[in-house]
């Protein structure tokens, strides 16, 4: 129950205006096989939905202030923000599908769909490939990892080696995506 709530949770916290993907969460159940990565992955994304919902919803609402705050969130500029309005005017709602595997927050496409005339309908539709499939991905990506490449050490290895990744990642994602 307890990791449903923390995945469902930030699944939101990340869809609104946390900067840590959920993927650093799932990936990190994905070392215990005991864990049901297809239940967390589908919590995880009900709570991007809610998020996202409530982003578009601001962005619709109050377009300027939802642009500025989500605009200040870390590895988020005016540049990012500008290529985004971008992809979804000229690929309307298969961006919000294919800007999140090029590294584009899901929030900036959540607060901007409103403006890009994408229905909320549309939006959240979309949303659930988008986001699902990613973090059914990296949960599993990792999990085959740790079963099978990294099956000999021992868990305080694996966990130091998950969490060296996740800082290179972050690491490489801040530098080119600078605030």
């Amino acid at each position: 129950m307890k990791k449903s709530w923390l995945s469902g949770t930030w699944g939101f916290a990340e869809a609104t205006l946390f900067f840590i993907l959920p993927d650093v969460l799932l990936s990190y159940y994905a070392l215990d096989k005991k864990h049901n990565l297809t239940r967390l992955c589908c919590i995880t994304l009900l709570g991007a939905l809610i998020g996202g919902g409530l982003m578009y919803c601001w962005g619709q609402y109050n377009f300027a202030t939802a642009y500025h705050l989500v605009e200040s969130v870390p590895a988020i500029n005016n540049e990012l923000m500008a290529k985004v309005s971008e992809q979804m005017k000229s690929s309307g709602v298969l961006a919000i599908f294919t800007g999140p595997l090029q590294g584009l927050p899901y929030k900036t496409f959540a607060v901007q769909a409103s403006a890009a005339h994408i229905s909320i309908i549309e939006f959240l539709l979309i949303s659930i490939p988008a986001r699902l499939v990613r973090f059914l991905a990296i949960a599993y990506i990792a999990r085959w990892i740790s079963s099978n490449l990294l099956k000999q050490l021992q868990r305080r290895h694996l966990i130091a080696v998950w969490g060296g990744v996740w800082l290179v990642v972050y690491g490489l994602y801040f530098y080119h995506f600078p605030s």
